[in-house]
């Protein structure tokens, strides 16, 4: 996004009476550190900035992530349930400046209004009795993209909601002028040759899908709906230049299990992986579905066709992190970490199979590439991963690139009380090789309580950030996502 002259500033409208309230937040691994809730919206016109930023990155860095901005009703809490909270990053002539505001959501004005949470995360359907559904348009708190035009912030129950490039200024849920009969996922993938736009969504209980495309455009020009073998938490697909394949996981969702006390969403480990293919140029009718182990994957790197096979680098973890077992009983911690896994699939056959080879020990996630080659073969790869120790909890202290071709891993690892967010990669310019360019990553820094915003060389990121942008103290990374 190419950003006009700079103006000043004007002060947050919705941040000004926030320290007002004193409420008192619970003890929560969520609600604590770099997970600690900012509460406040500001403006900072030039960031503090060590080292040198390169003159080439000229434009916009987006993130989101949950912020909530009241003390969770009844004491307990979700990572995926607070207020999205949007963080923008203006880049212009080696200067960077900041701005921070809450999308302001359904949900986000009656709780202002209340002056307090009127939603249990955990029990979202015995809200309290001031709340009202209608126009509800959830959190908006999970992904953030700019496609023909807009900004957009995605949670994958609700439509996408729109926001002002550069203010930040909520706008509201967007439709594609009545035709998206569905909500969206927070992560669709643009064709970087035909600016398409193909996402999907998933039945909350329900064992039905949604696939649709929006042109470069903006129009939505194909919506369709699908039977899955069973209801699951689909959060993230694969796209290649000439299929599409929509992971069904065993991590269910299943309603009748409040009835018996447990979660609605739980981990059946019993219950095999369905992997579904469909042609690009066909229809949900001509989906194949492909039986598999189960294991989770929240984030796929990408995906590209070779030899009548599907190449996918994915994120797997051996069981979904975070939600508990069939039974009621605890994730495994060590099957809940995710580690970069390639897998071959092979379409071939009428039957299709698929295999799986880890690439890298060390356990990973929120992977990126240089996206001129999404849907297509790339060689190389970035993610935030843990190469020693870092925080308890779900963090990670390195940044890492991987090279397909050698197999070279390249990192840069901060100290044990850090924690970085997804590397956002960035070309030189438009006709730099694959590689050449640079990398993007937040970083919480623990003693110091505050978030810096790295600039690396991409081609050497153990050599350290070429800059530093320091950001206001409490700009925790929350939930580290795509920008």
């Amino acid at each position: 996004i190419r950003r006009p002259p700079r103006s000043t500033p004007k002060p947050s409208s919705a941040a000004s009476d926030v320290y007002k309230r004193q409420e008192l937040y619970p003890d929560h691994p969520n609600l604590r550190g770099n997970y600690a809730p900012l509460r406040m919206e500001c403006d900072i016109e030039d960031l503090i900035i060590e080292g040198e930023v390169p003159k080439e990155l000229f434009g916009s860095y987006y993130r989101n992530g949950p912020d909530p901005q009241f003390p969770p009703m009844g004491g307990d809490y979700h990572w995926f349930a607070g207020d999205g909270m949007i963080h923008a990053f203006h880049f212009e002539n080696g200067k960077i400046s900041y701005l921070n505001r809450w999308a302001q959501t359904s949900k986000w004005k009656q709780e202002r209004k209340a002056g307090r949470a009127l939603i249990n995360s955990l029990n979202p359907m015995e809200p309290d009795p001031e709340f009202s559904f209608e126009g509800e348009d959830g959190t908006a708190n999970t992904n953030i993209v700019f496609h023909s035009g807009k900004l957009l912030a995605l949670e994958e129950g609700h439509k996408p909601f729109e926001l002002d490039p550069l203010t930040l200024e909520s706008k509201g849920a967007w439709n594609y002028q009545g035709k998206l009969d569905s909500a969206m996922t927070a992560h669709p993938k643009v064709d970087p040759i035909t600016g398409d736009m193909i996402g999907f969504s998933y039945g909350f209980g329900v064992n039905k899908m949604s696939y649709f495309v929006i042109n470069s455009k903006g129009v939505l020009t194909t919506f369709s709906e699908f039977e899955t073998p069973y209801s699951s938490m689909v959060h993230d697909f694969v796209v290649t230049t000439k299929h599409i394949i929509f992971p069904v996981f065993p991590l269910i969702i299943d309603f009748k299990l409040i009835a018996e006390g447990k979660s609605p969403l739980a981990w059946d480990a019993h219950r095999a992986s369905q992997i579904g293919i469909m042609p690009r140029d066909g229809t949900v009718k001509d989906i194949k579905w492909i039986e598999s182990d189960p294991c989770y994957v929240f984030h796929p790197m990408n995906a590209y066709e070779e030899e009548g096979k599907i190449i996918a680098d994915m994120m797997q973890f051996e069981e979904a992190p975070m939600f508990p077992h069939l039974d009621g009983s605890r994730p495994d911690l060590k099957k809940g970490e995710a580690r970069l896994n390639r897998w071959e699939i092979d379409i071939s056959s009428s039957a299709g199979s698929i295999k799986k080879q880890y690439l890298d020990e060390s356990i990973g996630e929120f992977p990126r590439l240089d996206e001129r080659k999404s849907m297509s073969k790339h060689r190389y790869g970035y993610y935030a991963s843990n190469d020693g120790k870092s925080p308890k909890g779900v963090s990670f202290n390195s940044i890492s690139s991987y090279d397909f071709k050698t197999g070279y891993k390249d990192s840069f690892t901060l100290t044990e009380f850090d924690a970085v967010g997804e590397p956002i990669f960035v070309p030189k310019n438009q006709n730099s090789d694959e590689g050449q360019g640079f990398l993007i990553a937040l970083a919480y820094l623990g003693k110091e309580n505050r978030s810096d915003l790295m600039v690396f060389d991409a081609e050497n990121i153990s050599s350290g950030p070429l800059a530093r942008a320091m950001s206001v103290s409490y700009t925790h990374l929350t939930l580290p996502t795509k920008a």
